[in-house]
């Protein structure tokens, strides 16, 4: 039986990764109302925090995720969603991840941060009006 464990702000922590290369696209948060209408649509839903409301991905690019299998972990409190992304962007900056940059270690041993798979697939400004 499902039984979400949300945090102390109402909220579950929901991987979405892409179901036919298996990259990690993103991460976000679910409410109650966001994985329910993930559940009844088929098409991810999340909660943003720093929006404090729900919101449809894709509800302004148009890079929908369509979800094909959804997975919880041992205690209910995250989630997997395996997507099909539309537009091959899961990235608000355009990119195709979230996870583009790589920590590496620079000469002085202090970490750097090294871009890849860092190709945009469309403009963000362009998209968002920035």
């Amino acid at each position: 039986m499902l039984r979400p464990k949300f945090d102390a702000h109402g909220l579950v922590t929901c991987v979405a990764t892409d179901a036919r290369s298996g990259d990690v696209l993103m991460v976000a948060f679910m409410n109650d109302e966001a994985l329910d209408r993930t559940i009844q649509t088929g098409e991810a839903w999340y909660y943003s925090r720093s929006r404090k409301r729900l919101w449809k991905k894709g509800e302004t690019s148009g890079h929908v995720q369509q979800v094909l299998e959804m997975r919880v972990d041992c205690d209910q409190d995250a989630v997997w969603i395996k997507v099909d992304q539309t537009g091959g962007a899961a990235c608000h900056t355009g990119r195709h991840s979230c996870f583009y940059r790589r920590i590496d270690r620079g000469g002085d041993g202090a970490p750097v941060l090294i871009e890849t798979d860092s190709e945009r697939k469309f403009d963000p400004d362009k998209v968002y009006g920035k």
